[in-house]
C-alpha cells in the first residue's frame, strides 16, 4: 500500500448487501484545491469535467464550504482547503482485506473538549431557541483531540484507518493523503448518490445502544423505532431533504420510499430513510452541492438557523467532519456517478495530532443526560480502535481436562464476530490442544488469547487452591461504562475493572454498581445474591460480562435472572462469586465505612 494516495470502500446505495465499491488510487495527475468560497463551484465543474472524461475523481469538502452555496449559511474560517479533490486516471483493485500488521503499533490518547457543563448550557440554549419557535432542531458537536503514538505519515495512518474499518464495518469508507493531512472516514451514513438522472439521500437521525443480548438487542432496536421522540427527529430531517433536492428535482418526482429503517452498527442502533428524486435536465454536481450542502443530519432544521447557533455554539470549525468525503466517477453514455457520505465517524490527522467530531441532535425533548450517553456510545468506536487488545477467555485445567472449554469457545467466537477478528476455529483448537499436552498433571488457569489478526495464544499458569470463602466491597461509585462493548465482551482491555480494584487488605474483589444503582458484577467474576429466600444474579442488561459458570447455574436452576439495586443489600441473607476458574464461592461483604 505504499504508493498509495486514496482508498474508497463503499456500500452499494441500491443494494447494501450486494458488491461493494472497493478501489484504491496510487498517484493523483492532478489536484483541484479551492481555498476561498467563490472558487468551490469551479472545482466541482472540473470534477464533473474530468469524470466526464474518464478519470475517477476523489476528495471531500469541508463543512465551511456551505456559503460557496448560500452566503447566510454561518460558518467559522476554516483551517484548510474548502475543497480538495485529486484526479486519477485510473482505478487500481483493493489491496487486500489482511490487516496491517502496523495495527498492533496504533496507539491513540483522546482528550474530549466538551465538559458536561458547556455540553448542558449549549443544550439549554437550544432548547429555549425552540420554545420561541426559531427552529425545531440543532446538531451541536466538539471534537475529539488525540495524538497517534508511532511514525508520522501515511503508514500509521493507514494503521489506524485499517483498526477503524474493524471497529467501524460497512457504510461508506474512505481514507485520503492530501500530502498534509490524512482523512480517515468510516461513516455509516450515505449523504447523496447521483447516476442516471436519479439522486438518493439517506440521512441517518435516531440512536439507541446496542443490547447486550440478543432478546435486548432486539428491544432496543424497537424502542428506536417506536420512540416518538426519534421518530420526530428523523421525519424533521427527512422533511428537509425533501425541501433541499426538490430544488434541483424533475416537479413531483421528489419521493419517500422507505422510512425509520433501523441498521445495526457494532455499537449502536441507527436510523434512516431514504428519500430521492429525479434531477432536471442539465444539473451539474456544483448544483447538487448547492441543494443539499451541508447534510441536514448535521445541521439541524431549518437549516439557515440551525447553522446560525451552531456557529454561536461551538467555538471552532468543524474541518472535514460533517462536510463530504465521496468519489465521482465515469457513468454511462459520458455522464458520471457520484456518492458521498456524511463524514461523521471520521477521524483527520496532520503529522501526529488527530481530530474526531461526536455530535447529535437536540429537539425538545432531548434530555441532557440522554444525549450525553449517546455521545458516549457514538466515541465507542474510535475508542476501540485506539489501541490494540486481544480476545480473552480463562479456563480451568485439570489433570490434562479443560473445563466447559466448548462453551469458552462459543463465546469467544462471538466476540470475534462482534469485533470482527479473524476466526478459525480449527487453529484456536490446535493451540489449546498443544497447551494441554504439555500440561497433563496438576492444576493450571488456561489463557486463550485472540488477536486482530486472528491468531491464537494459549498460556498456561499454576493454579493455587481457591479460597472457601471470600471478602467483597462495594464500589464507592457506579461504573459509568457499564454497557460498554468491553464489559459485554471479554477482552484484554481492563483499565474500567482496574480502577476498582480493592485497595482494602484481604478483600478478593469488588461489587460493581451502574449509574441507575443495580448490582452488576464483580471485575473478576459474577456475584450471586440470596434475596427474599431466592439465589439471584444480575440481568445481562444491567451491564456486565456474561460468564461461563453463570450461565450454567441459570441453566442448572440454581439461579435466576433479577435487578437486585444497591439499597436492596441490606436484606441481602447470602452472597457468592461465581466464575469458570474458581466456581461457585460463598462471599461476604465488607460493611461500608462513612
Amino acid at each position: 500500500m505504499g504508493a498509495l494516495s486514496a482508498l474508497i470502500d463503499f456500500s452499494n446505495p441500491d443494494h447494501p448487501d450486494g458488491p461493494r465499491l472497493r478501489q484504491a488510487f496510487g498517484v493523483a495527475r492532478q489536484v483541484l484545491v479551492a481555498r476561498e468560497p467563490q472558487q468551490v463551484r469551479a472545482v466541482l465543474d472540473a470534477v464533473q469535467q474530468a469524470a466526464q472524461q474518464g478519470a475517477w475523481c476523489v476528495g471531500y469538502l469541508r463543512y465551511e464550504a456551505a456559503p460557496a452555496f448560500d452566503a447566510a449559511l454561518a460558518v467559522h474560517p476554516a483551517d484548510g482547503p474548502l475543497a480538495w479533490f485529486a484526479v486519477y486516471d485510473e482505478a487500481l483493485p483493493w489491496p487486500g482485506d489482511a490487516a496491517d500488521a502496523a495495527d498492533a503499533a496504533v496507539q491513540v490518547q483522546w482528550q474530549e473538549t466538551c465538559p458536561r457543563p458547556v455540553f448542558d448550557a449549549a443544550l439549554t440554549s437550544i432548547q429555549h431557541a425552540i420554545a420561541q419557535g426559531e427552529l425545531y432542531q440543532v446538531n451541536i458537536t466538539a471534537p475529539l483531540l488525540g495524538t497517534l503514538r508511532g511514525e508520522p505519515g501515511g503508514d500509521a495512518a493507514r494503521a489506524l484507518f485499517s483498526a477503524l474499518q474493524r471497529a467501524q464495518p460497512g457504510g461508506y469508507a474512505a481514507f485520503l493523503d492530501t500530502g498534509d493531512a490524512q482523512v480517515l472516514s468510516v461513516s455509516p451514513e450515505l449523504f447523496f448518490d447521483w447516476h442516471a438522472g436519479r439522486i438518493l439521500t439517506r440521512p441517518m437521525k435516531g440512536t439507541a445502544r446496542r443490547g447486550a443480548s440478543p432478546h435486548d438487542d432486539a428491544a432496543q432496536a424497537e424502542a428506536l423505532r417506536t420512540s416518538a421522540k426519534e421518530r420526530a427527529e428523523n421525519v424533521m430531517i427527512v422533511d428537509l431533504l425533501r425541501n433541499d433536492l426538490s430544488r434541483i428535482a424533475r416537479p413531483f418526482s421528489v419521493r419517500v420510499p422507505r422510512l425509520f429503517h433501523t441498521e445495526a452498527l457494532p455499537t449502536l442502533w441507527q436510523m434512516t430513510s431514504d428519500v430521492e428524486a429525479r434531477t432536471r435536465e442539465g444539473c451539474s454536481l456544483a448544483d447538487v452541492f448547492a441543494a443539499l450542502f451541508p447534510c441536514g443530519s448535521v445541521t439541524g432544521a431549518p437549516k439557515v438557523r440551525a447553522m446560525q447557533m451552531i456557529h454561536a455554539l461551538e467555538p471552532q470549525a468543524r474541518g472535514v467532519y460533517c462536510g463530504a468525503v465521496g468519489v465521482v466517477q465515469p457513468g454511462e453514455h459520458g455522464g458520471i456517478r457520484a456518492t458521498f457520505n456524511v463524514p461523521i465517524r471520521t477521524v483527520t490527522l496532520g503529522g501526529m495530532a488527530l481530530r474526531c467530531g461526536i455530535g447529535s441532535g437536540i429537539t425538545a425533548d432531548a434530555s441532557a443526560d440522554g444525549e450525553w450517553q449517546e455521545w458516549r456510545h457514538k466515541q465507542a468506536f474510535v475508542q476501540r480502535a485506539s489501541a490494540p487488545f486481544s480476545l480473552l477467555e480463562t479456563l480451568g485445567l485439570k489433570d490434562g481436562c479443560l473445563r466447559d472449554a466448548d462453551a469458552h469457545l462459543a463465546r469467544m467466537a462471538l466476540a470475534a464476530r462482534h469485533f470482527g477478528y479473524p476466526w478459525d476455529v480449527l487453529q484456536v483448537e490446535r493451540s489449546l490442544q498443544a497447551l494441554v499436552q504439555a500440561h497433563a498433571q496438576g492444576a493450571w488457569r488456561v489463557r486463550l488469547l485472540l488477536d486482530a489478526q486472528g491468531r491464537a495464544q494459549a498460556e498456561a499458569h499454576a493454579l493455587e487452591a481457591g479460597p472457601a470463602r471470600v471478602r467483597l466491597c462495594l464500589a464507592e461509585r457506579a461504573i459509568a461504562d457499564a454497557h460498554d462493548e468491553f464489559v459485554r465482551f471479554k477482552t484484554t482491555r481492563r483499565a474500567h475493572y482496574d480502577a476498582f480494584t480493592p485497595a482494602q487488605p484481604g478483600v478478593f474483589d469488588t461489587l460493581l454498581w451502574n449509574t441507575d444503582g443495580e448490582i452488576t458484577e464483580c471485575t473478576r467474576g459474577n456475584v450471586a445474591l440470596l434475596l427474599d429466600g431466592h439465589w439471584v444474579t444480575p440481568p445481562l442488561r444491567c451491564g456486565l460480562l456474561g460468564g461461563v459458570a453463570r450461565a450454567n447455574a441459570l441453566r442448572e436452576g440454581r439461579v435466576a435472572e433479577a435487578v437486585v439495586r444497591v439499597a436492596d443489600l441490606p436484606r441481602v441473607q447470602a452472597l457468592a462469586f461465581v466464575n469458570s476458574l474458581r466456581g461457585w464461592i460463598p462471599a461476604e461483604l465488607e460493611p461500608r465505612t462513612a
